[in-house]
């Protein structure tokens, strides 16, 4: 079915940067598949089995001769993702092993056909659970605890554990992939950043990334810090909890969105409004509060305010006292003709430029 090679990029026009991104995957000995095994496993990339769609194009639902299943990341000629975001993601996930990322199996590239090819995770992605009618109400508290736990432990992996730092830039609810029993696993590593040393920070003119995860530093002045994915997970956990997105909500006669709501009612001392109902039967209050303080010490407004997701993981297992939160980072009111919209409502910001 296929081979471990060392990977050779071939097929491309331009002869130039094929042999740059020849000697960039060089050192890599990952698993070369066949593009006729992986258009005979998605029956010819069926409609039936599309299974989502991101930034970098479709992904499909496969299954091999052996019966192992698989997900196919398809590169689409509409992506704002090239060549750079194909091979970074080839680069660092097939580095990177912890049970909270996901596991990518190899990749195929012929002509213009680039394809990664992923485990198979059943119940696919966490805004379907969190945002959806239907099974949020199969989601309780310990369930959604679990799942905080594990994309606080993969994201301290990449930041401290691993032996490349990485900036995720995208981690969001439908970056978050959840296996046969809801252990989540970070996804989508296309436009993460690797530090050496004890970097920790870096400036970009090309802002990437989704609207409403974003630290303000990343997208008003192009400034990524491993605190900038510290507030995107503040973010997404104020999703886990609420089961709303981070969009205008109406409250009060306002248009606020889910951080603006969050900091009202913190406030306010009324925090606990912001549970979903869902977990309302299941759900221990301490822990509850707990979650809800962590993510708004994630979600202050300057990153040398926010926590490292060390302390993020120590302050969510146990009850220790914490601090007060500072007033959060809040988002500009940008037009919308500054995004690019996606295809599961969310807006993503392509080429800002820093000040």
């Amino acid at each position: 079915m296929f081979m471990s090679i060392y990977i050779k990029v071939l097929g491309f026009n331009d002869k130039s940067k094929t042999k740059d991104n020849e000697r960039q995957l060089d050192d890599l000995d990952l698993p070369l598949f066949d593009l006729l095994t992986i258009t005979v496993a998605t029956n010819n990339f069926s409609l039936d089995n599309k299974i989502g769609e991101g930034g970098f194009g479709p992904v499909y639902k496969g299954k091999f001769s052996d019966g192992q299943e698989i997900a196919v990341k398809r590169h689409s000629s509409s992506s704002v993702q090239g060549m750079s975001e194909f091979v970074t993601e080839i680069k660092l996930i097939a580095k990177l092993l912890h049970r909270n990322l996901v596991k990518l199996l190899g990749c195929c590239i012929r002509g213009k056909e680039k394809l990664l090819v992923y485990e198979y995770l059943v119940n696919g992605s966490l805004d379907s659970f969190i945002f959806g009618q239907t099974k949020g109400k199969h989601l309780d508290w310990p369930q959604r605890l679990h799942i905080i736990f594990g994309v606080a432990r993969g994201l301290l992996y990449l930041h401290q554990d691993s032996r490349l730092r990485i900036i995720h830039r995208d981690l969001k609810a439908s970056n978050v992939l959840l296996d046969d029993e809801l252990s989540p696993k970070i996804s989508n590593f296309g436009i993460a950043r690797v530090f050496g040393g004890d970097q920790t920070e870096g400036n970009t003119e090309r802002v990437v990334g989704t609207y409403g995860y974003m630290a303000p530093e990343y997208a008003v002045d192009g400034l990524f810090l491993v605190k900038s994915d510290v507030f995107s997970f503040g973010i997404l956990l104020l999703e886990i909890i609420c089961g709303n997105k981070n969009r205008a909500l109406c409250h009060r006669n306002q248009t606020l969105n889910l951080v603006d709501y969050a900091w009202t009612l913190w406030k306010e001392g009324n925090a606990l409004e912001l549970m979903d109902l869902n977990i309302k039967d299941t759900c221990v209050i301490s822990e509850v509060m707990q979650c809800i303080h962590v993510s708004l010490l994630c979600l202050q407004q300057y990153p040398e305010d926010r926590p490292t997701m060390t302390s993020v993981v120590q302050m969510l297992g146990s009850e220790m006292e914490l601090d007060e939160p500072k007033e959060p980072g809040f988002f500009p009111r940008w037009t919308t003709d500054q995004y690019k919209t996606t295809s599961n409502d969310e807006f993503t910001i392509t080429s800002l430029n820093g000040r």
